[in-house]
């Protein structure tokens, strides 16, 4: 029988939203092809895990156990997914579109001879093909791609799917994996986070983003009020990164991370096709702009027309009173 095998992607101890998204397409996507859904955890202890992939229904998972796994290693990583890969012999293997995909898919594709179409905004198979949709030029055009090779490999964009459970009883199957980090040329000595990343943007269910229209250090005060009344991630603009007023590593958009979160507020954001990109597969998103004609209008649930330096504080101050009743 022809098998799926989903990659887990872990950090910090917790699943990512976006892996456990993919998973439950791909269950779908299973049970529709009359396939074998397959997991693969690589961690430090990846056991620990089992008991929350069991509530989105594979037939099997990997555990990959190395101390190693406790930070992503290009090297490592792929040394592990190829083994399981040729103890699996799956027809698809899928990944969330996260950074760490994106750094190995493509050596995985040239190792097993298989065809990769990365970061894909939706997919499935016909007829033993693998046909997928692509958003490109700043996600204004799918570009539809078909694969007819054995191995297809596809990494999946945040929010194209959402959560399904599907309880079922996994057969775990530790693989034995040793790795000589000796032979590593790249070494990882430390991992360095932004002081505002107290939310990961990436997996927030909230996202606060900044724009242009913030101005200054009392705009980002309102807009850091707003995101910790409502325990979101913040995110910025390129616009707002380049000023300074928030890092780089907040920024969202074409050239930025990808969100899809359930609310999305975009604050003093004109609505740039570049920012568009980063966000337009949020579930709900609301828009403050003073201009009525800001792009970010045509892609808002709801929209506020107005200066957000009147309208956060009472917005937030509501917000609060809400909460806490």
């Amino acid at each position: 029988m022809s098998k799926i095998l989903v990659h887990i992607a872990t950090s910090e101890g917790k699943i990512k939203r976006s892996s456990l998204e993919v998973m439950s397409y791909c269950k779908t996507l299973a049970d529709k092809n009359s396939m074998t859904l397959e997991a693969v955890v690589l961690d430090p202890d990846p056991a620990k895990y089992t008991d929350q992939l069991n509530t989105y229904g594979p037939d099997k998972v990997y555990q990959v156990k190395h101390p190693i796994f406790k930070n992503h290693l290009n090297a490592a990583v792929i040394e592990a997914l190829s083994k399981v890969i040729d103890q699996s012999g799956p027809r698809l293997c899928a990944f969330a579109s996260t950074e760490s995909a994106k750094e190995v898919i493509g050596a995985l594709a040239a190792r097993h001879d298989a065809a990769a179409i990365p970061d894909v905004a939706g997919f499935t198979i016909n007829n033993g093909s693998v046909d997928a949709e692509r958003p490109v030029m700043a996600a204004k055009v799918l570009s539809k791609t078909s694969s007819s090779s054995e191995l297809v490999l596809v990494s999946v964009r945040s929010g194209s799917y959402d959560l399904a459970e599907n309880p079922g009883n996994a057969e775990t199957v530790a693989v034995d994996f040793d790795f000589d980090e000796s032979g590593l040329r790249a070494v990882l000595k430390e991992v360095l986070s932004s002081a505002g990343d107290k939310v990961d943007l990436s997996e927030a269910e909230v996202v606060v983003a900044a724009g242009r229209g913030i101005k200054d250090e009392n705009g980002r005060k309102l807009v850091e009020e707003l995101a910790e009344t409502l325990g979101a991630a913040i995110g910025a603009s390129r616009a707002v990164t380049e000023s300074g007023l928030f890092p780089a590593t907040l920024q969202i958009g074409q050239t930025g991370k990808v969100v899809s979160p359930q609310l999305y507020f975009a604050i003093g954001i004109s609505g740039a096709i570049q920012h568009v990109a980063g966000m337009a597969n949020s579930k709900v998103i609301v828009a403050i702009n003073k201009d009525p004609d800001a792009p970010i209008f045509q892609y808002a649930t709801y929209g506020l027309v107005g200066d957000l330096f009147k309208i956060l504080p009472p917005l937030t101050e509501e917000l609060r009173k809400i909460k806490g009743a």
